[in-house]
């Protein structure tokens, strides 16, 4: 070896030495970070070497769920085009120009079936495909705890779509997943003290509850909430996703002498469901709470049906009158598509929203730099207004609006479907962490 050679060698040596011992003047917390952002994990540093990044959408295009998944496709449309075109700058205090990290964000979707197993397969093609850099979207809790498995696994970044299951954020925790949308629990909890003062205390209730993980969950919620008011359960009518004929359900729920009929079902069943249910004179005499409120009810079976019906939702247009992002959302969603924005879409516009402020706080896509990001429980400026992750079990701290259907009468416009009757703060609806069940598995 020439002198040469061996300068060479013991400079870079003495680099390495001095680097070394920097690293173990830093904190312990931090030391372990700065070393993990140096490895490989998921699609990192893969999916991001070009000028662009890839994140992969699942909704359902097909099924019982496939008007909502259309909305909420339409969502994450919007907000990548927003996110791309530097529409957040100024709006969101992270985002100050075009893309993230100066990366554009490309996107691909497919249809999820509201089933596990489609949704696996198309999010594992653009896993292995095109080197997707996060995953996002479902409208189905049993899907959503399945593509947190999957994300956890891949060590990818999972940001559900719609899905409103205890488990989801609570005994199927995953450390790679987060969730918007108020669970079961919330619901239950912000709508029961309205419902008390509305409906009044001793209800004796009849409960229609789809048979998979958000129908038990829902209707757990909402009996655990209701039963110190003194409502009793009259009737508990389990049903398969994707019932067309409800008669033998709705029969026994009109023979139980309930004073109120809460729906639990989802999308095209809860349509159908309320339908029947109008048809048979359950509604006549009875009620109507649908305790998570569904997108298109109202406009499938108009305000003589839904006037009266009580719920929660993620987000109702009329909020935007007093928030600059959720205003954005709903005036380019309607001169879009001709109607205003769902809550589907709105979740999945107001994730993507966090999920690009998250990443340029860690400045990098690195997925256990942006977790940490994300569990740091300091807000972020969304379309909701400030809101953050519970580091704890990764359900998102967030207002949460109870909401009633109006009457004909009182719309002021064709779409004008429903009140705000109270918002409820997230820190005063979610569980406690010791009550979730959630055990966060370890970031490597």
């Amino acid at each position: 070896m020439n002198h040469d050679t061996t300068s060479a060698a013991r400079r870079a040596l003495m680099k390495l030495a001095a680097a070394n011992a920097g690293m173990l003047a830093l904190p312990g917390g931090l030391r372990i970070a700065l070393a993990q952002t140096q490895t490989a994990m998921g699609n990192y540093p893969d999916g991001v070497k070009g000028d662009s990044a890839y994140v992969g959408v699942v909704v359902p295009q097909t099924g019982p769920f496939s008007a909502e998944g259309k909305d909420e496709q339409l969502g994450y449309e919007l907000a990548f085009e927003h996110l791309n075109n530097g529409k957040w700058a100024g709006l969101i205090p992270e985002l100050k120009g075009k893309g993230v990290l100066g990366k554009r964000i490309d996107f691909g979707v497919a249809d999820s079936e509201a089933k596990p197993e489609p949704a696996i397969q198309a999010e594992t093609r653009f896993l292995r495909n095109n080197k997707a850099i996060m995953m996002t979207g479902c409208y189905s809790s049993a899907v959503t705890i399945a593509l947190g498995k999957l994300a956890t696994r891949e060590k990818v970044l999972y940001f559900a779509g719609p899905s409103g299951s205890d488990d989801v954020t609570g005994k199927d925790c995953q450390r790679f997943s987060f969730r918007s949308q108020p669970s079961t629990y919330m619901a239950a909890k912000a709508l029961a003290p309205v419902l008390a003062e509305k409906l009044g205390k001793g209800r004796k209730v009849a409960y229609l509850v789809p048979d998979y993980t958000f129908g038990h969950t829902q209707f757990a919620a909402m009996v655990r909430f209701t039963e110190p008011l003194g409502w009793t359960v009259a009737s508990k009518q389990v049903c398969p996703v994707g019932t067309t004929d409800y008669s033998t359900y709705l029969l026994n729920i009109a023979n139980s002498g309930a004073d109120v009929f809460v729906n639990c079902t989802v999308g095209n069943d809860c349509s159908l469901s309320v339908k029947q249910a109008r048809s048979f004179g359950v509604t006549k005499n009875t009620a109507l709470v649908v305790p998570t409120l569904q997108p298109f009810l109202a406009q499938q079976l108009g305000p003589e049906v839904t006037q009266g019906m009580w719920g929660v939702m993620d987000f109702w247009w009329s909020l935007a009158d007093k928030n600059p992002i959720a205003k954005l959302f709903v005036d380019d969603f309607l001169a879009r598509h001709k109607y205003k924005p769902y809550w589907p879409a709105h979740i999945a516009y107001s994730q993507m929203q966090i999920w690009a402020a998250a990443v340029e706080r860690a400045k990098s896509f690195h997925p256990v730099d942006v977790i940490k990001q994300l569990e740091a429980e300091k807000p972020y400026t969304t379309s909701l207004g400030d809101v953050t992750y519970r580091a704890a079990d990764h359900q998102l701290i967030r207002p949460v609006p109870v909401m009633r259907g109006k009457k004909p009468s009182e719309m002021k416009s064709p779409d004008d479907y429903y009140e705000v009757v109270q918002v409820v703060a997230g820190k005063d609806a979610v569980p406690a962490v010791e009550e979730t069940g959630c055990k966060m598995g370890e970031l490597a």
